[in-house]
This record gives C-alpha cells, sequence and structure tokens, in this order.
C-alpha cells in the first residue's frame, strides 16, 4: 500500500504501519524531513529499519531552478544570522553537504529525542494502542481513584537507578512527570525519557513496593512544585509552549506598539496565557507551530483565534487556590 501526501501528514499524523518514505519534493525547512520521518517511526512501528529517500532534481531540471546553490545559499544565511564566529559545516564542498541534509547522511539531522518527539501523540500513541488490545481499559482506566500507585521490576543503570515516577496536575492544571531516586533527587527532566521509563506491557508482573515509595511520591511532587516555581515561575518551564508563546508574543506586541497591527485582542491573549493555563489543544496546536517555525504575525493570529472560540485558556479566577494533585506514581524497582 502506497500513501501520497504533502506536508500536511508531515505534523500530528501517526503513520506507523508505513516503513518507507520518498521525499519527492525538498522542502526549503530541513526540519520537515525530520517531522516526515517523526510520522513514521511511531510507536507501534514493527520495522527494525525505517528506510528514508529523497529525490534530488536530475541535471537539466536543476540547471532551470538552481536548487542546489539556492539551498547552499540559504545555509550561508544562517550562518551570518548565528553570527561571524558560528559557521555550518565549514570547509565542505557545499553541493554534498546539501546532499547530505537531504539523504540524512551521518546523522546530520539526528538531535535530541526531546526536541522532535511530539509528546501528546507519543502518550496518545501509548493509550490507543492498549485500548485497541483490550477495549474494557477504555472505562476501567477512568475509574480508577487520583493517587493510585504501583511498582514495576526495572533494571537500573548509572544514569537510570531504581526510584519513582510521578505523574501530576499543578494547582495552575499543568501536566507534569518526575523520576526521582531514592534519596528523592531528580534523576530526569525529560518527559521523554520518564515516559519510556514507565512504559510495559500488560503481562509485566508488579512487585511490592519500595518501603519509602511514598515518600519519594512526595519528594517528586516538592521538585516539580520548586521547578515550575523557579525556572519558569507562573509561566512554567522555559522549553513548554506557554513560556515560549508568552515571551514571543510579548516582545512582538511590544515591536508593533502602536502600528496598525496593534491591536487589543492580541493584548487580552496575552494577559490570559499569563494568568491562566493553557487548555490542552491549544498546548498540542502551539507545541506543533512552534516547532515547525510558525513567524510572529501568525502566531499572534493563531493565538487570538484560539482565544475567541474559546480554545486557548482554562479561565478560572480562583486558578491560583488551587492545590497539587497526584494522578499516579509508578515504582522503579530492581529485580533479579
Amino acid at each position: 500500500r502506497i500513501v501520497v501526501a504533502t506536508d500536511v501528514l508531515s505534523e500530528g499524523q501517526n503513520l506507523q504501519d508505513c516503513a518507507i518514505i520518498v521525499n519527492f519534493d525538498l522542502p526549503w525547512a530541513i526540519i520537515r524531513l525530520i517531522q516526515r520521518a517523526g510520522r513514521v517511526d511511531r510507536i507501534g512501528q514493527k520495522s527494525d529499519i525505517i528506510l528514508c529517500y529523497s529525490f534530488m532534481p536530475a541535471e537539466g531540471v536543476e540547471r532551470i531552478i538552481n536548487l542546489r546553490s539556492r539551498v547552499s545559499q540559504r545555509l550561508k544565511e544562517n550562518a551570518e544570522v548565528v553570527g561571524a564566529d558560528e559557521t555550518f559545516f565549514e570547509d565542505e564542498d557545499p553541493e554534498q553537504i546539501v546532499r547530505d541534509l537531504f539523504t540524512e547522511k551521518a546523522g546530520i539531522l539526528d538531535g535530541d529525542d526531546d526536541a522532535e518527539v511530539d509528546l501528546a501523540s507519543f502518550a496518545y500513541q501509548i493509550w490507543k494502542n492498549a485500548i485497541d488490545k483490550d477495549p474494557s481499559l477504555e472505562k476501567v482506566i477512568p475509574a480508577l481513584p487520583d493517587v493510585v500507585y504501583s511498582t514495576r521490576p526495572f533494571s537500573p543503570k548509572p544514569n537510570q537507578p531504581e526510584g519513582a515516577l510521578v505523574y501530576l496536575r499543578t494547582a495552575e492544571g499543568s501536566d507534569a512527570l518526575a523520576w526521582v531516586d531514592k534519596q528523592g533527587r531528580s534523576v530526569t527532566e525529560s518527559q521523554f525519557a520518564i515516559l519510556k521509563a514507565a512504559e510495559c506491557g500488560p503481562d509485566m508482573p508488579s512487585l511490592e513496593r519500595h518501603r519509602d515509595h511514598h515518600e519519594m511520591v512526595a519528594k517528586g511532587v516538592k521538585l516539580i512544585v520548586e521547578t515550575e516555581k523557579s525556572v519558569g515561575g507562573q509561566l512554567g518551564r522555559p522549553s513548554g509552549a506557554r513560556f515560549r508563546t508568552y515571551e514571543r508574543l510579548k516582545a512582538y506586541a511590544e515591536k508593533i506598539k502602536g502600528e496598525l497591527f496593534d491591536r487589543p485582542e492580541l493584548r487580552r491573549a496575552i494577559d490570559d496565557i499569563y494568568k491562566y493555563p493553557l487548555l490542552s489543544g491549544a498546548t498540542d496546536t502551539l507545541n506543533r507551530q512552534l516547532k515547525s517555525g510558525i513567524d510572529d504575525p501568525t502566531l499572534a493570529e493563531l493565538v487570538m483565534a484560539l482565544r475567541a472560540d474559546m480554545r486557548l485558556c482554562r479561565v478560572t479566577e480562583d486558578i491560583t487556590e488551587g492545590e497539587p494533585q497526584v494522578i499516579c506514581s509508578l515504582g522503579l524497582r530492581a529485580h533479579s
């Protein structure tokens, strides 16, 4: 079976039934290639190898559209933006650079997992796979009480010790994960790494909990709350959609102050983002758009549209009076 699509499928879709990607057109933004491959490299992918092929234009076409030199020029412009002391692919053949970019030679597109993983899609796919195998879970899981916990067998490593994973809903309504060791110290802040550590099949046996399980959970909660306050303040982590959207739009609003595009709707939307948590749908939308390189005017229009449709923030006047809520926790315990 073959799926033929434009870039409309390069974001937010799960295409794990495919294992071969053919890039017939070459996008200007290299990130698009990563996004296309990311749609296939999802949970549920059964192939050990995912093959990516890219078409470079034939020589006759190349003479007409001059693609390679235009992409090379883009790379030079990027270098100028970064600064005079920074260069991309120094002392390399420009034409070969372009080929390597589009064929992903030598891991040229490799990067930090968290930077490319769509966590909302990742978590949703875990859930979808589970209920596809056992539809009864669709009723069982939501009926579980808060603060439910279990413990799974775990093979510790120097940088991945025994401990506990905590899933918390903060007082501001944001979801957060923490992984703490037996001393209550943070193991990693990577939400993707924590999700991966929690991954287990339905046949995995549960173990007796750590004697200090609840103490570890309490330290995990404290860690999340303190991190939210000290690192991102009311807006959450700097890497989050809320923080990044607010900072960008605040700067953009100052830039266009007094001009034609300076609209009160934008300033009200910025105020809402500062005061209230984003709705989950808005978070997903903004994360995707920020990752794809949306510009400031388009981001402003998007946020104003979401606010007009009441799909931007969870607006409630007593939001600060809430308490952090532990949804669940999972102990990680070595088992011989």
